[in-house]
C-alpha cells in the first residue's frame, strides 16, 4: 500500500505528524470495529495496513491531483466507500474476497451475483477474471499487464474470514 492510499483510508491529508496519524487511526478503528460493522474484520485489516505504512510518517501527504485531478467536491471518504461496498457483498455465497493493498478483489462464483457486485461499484477486470474496488481517482497506467500473482506479491494479500448473516444476527441479539 502506498502513502496516498493509506492516507485515503485513514482520511488524513495535508501536513501530518505521527500524532495526527495515530488519532486518525483510532477514529477509524472505532468507526469500523468488527463489533459495530458486518465487514469490520476486513476493514480493520485495511486500516491496520494503512497505519503500518503511515505510523512514522511526518510531512505532506501527496496530493490527489497527480493521479486523477480530484477536487474537494468529488473527493470521497475512501474508507467509508470501501466499507459500504464490502457490506453490500459480504453475505453473498460463493465469493472469494481478497484485499491487496487498498484494493478489494472478488472472484469465485461471481456470475450469479453480477448485478449485486456491480451495484456495489465494483468493476470487472477481464484479463484477471476478477472484480475490483479501488479508489475512485486512481488511474491505471499498466492497462492490466500485471497478473493477480504480481499484485499479491507487491501489495500483500489478506483473505477475510466471513461470518454468515445469521451468526452476526445472533451475536447482536
Amino acid at each position: 500500500m502506498n502513502i496516498k492510499d493509506a492516507a485515503k483510508l485513514l482520511s488524513v491529508k495535508g501536513t501530518v505528524t505521527p500524532e495526527d496519524i495515530k488519532k486518525a487511526y483510532r477514529q477509524a478503528a472505532q468507526q469500523f470495529h468488527p463489533d459495530r460493522n458486518p465487514s469490520g474484520a476486513e476493514m480493520m485489516k485495511m486500516i491496520n495496513a494503512a497505519y503500518d505504512v503511515l505510523k512514522d510518517f511526518t510531512g505532506e501527504i501527496p496530493c490527489s491531483d497527480s493521479m486523477g485531478g480530484n477536487t474537494e467536491d468529488d473527493e470521497e471518504n475512501y474508507s467509508e466507500a470501501v466499507n459500504e461496498a464490502l457490506n453490500n457483498i459480504i453475505y453473498l455465497d460463493g465469493l472469494h474476497i481478497e484485499i491487496c493493498g487498498a484494493w478489494v478483489w472478488v472472484s469465485g462464483e461471481t456470475r450469479k451475483h453480477k448485478e449485486a457486485i456491480k451495484a456495489a461499484n465494483f468493476k470487472y477486470a477481464s484479463k484477471k477474471k476478477c472484480w475490483y474496488f479501488r479508489p475512485s481517482d486512481w488511474k491505471s497506467r499498466s492497462r492490466g499487464s500485471h497478473s493477480m500473482e504480481d499484485i499479491r506479491s507487491k501489495y500483500g494479500s489478506a483473505t477475510p474470514v466471513r461470518k454468515r448473516k445469521q451468526q452476526l444476527d445472533n451475536c447482536e441479539a
